[in-house]
């Protein structure tokens, strides 16, 4: 049987990675991150436009993690109707080259048609060697 993770304590070899993908968890984080990165500052309403298959309440818990993990900074304007920007912190600035770098590999590997995602194989082992 094997022992659950808080209880593992002599070795983590993969801890770096784990921590990192940690903050990225979730199926809408990375996502949210990449719009902040490309567009800057945005409104609630601007990522809800931007990613129409989450639900409100999905994309308010996302960005109330990512607010907690110090990824996100929220700015609430006393105006009515209520307005609400959020955008990165230095923190979350520093996520560019693993967010970029996973929207590389995904313009490379991954193709979106008809509402159908397939993912796309390397010529070979030798050219993604070389694009790298």
């Amino acid at each position: 049987m094997s022992k659950p993770r808080a209880k593992m304590t002599n070795s983590f070899p993969g801890c770096p990675v784990e921590t990192t993908l940690s903050f990225l968890d979730g199926k809408w984080k990375g996502v949210i991150l990449f719009h902040l990165l490309t567009a800057g500052t945005l409104r609630f309403s601007e990522l809800q436009r931007r990613l129409q298959a989450v639900t409100q309440r999905m994309l308010t818990k996302q960005l109330r993690e990512l607010e907690e993990q110090g990824l996100v900074s929220r700015t609430v304007y006393p105006v009515v109707p209520p307005r609400v920007d959020y955008t990165l912190t230095p923190l979350g600035q520093s996520l560019r080259p693993v967010i970029m770098v996973l929207e590389q590999w995904g313009s490379r590997h991954v193709e979106c048609k008809n509402g159908v995602r397939r993912m796309v194989e390397p010529d070979s082992v030798e050219d993604e060697a070389s694009a790298a």
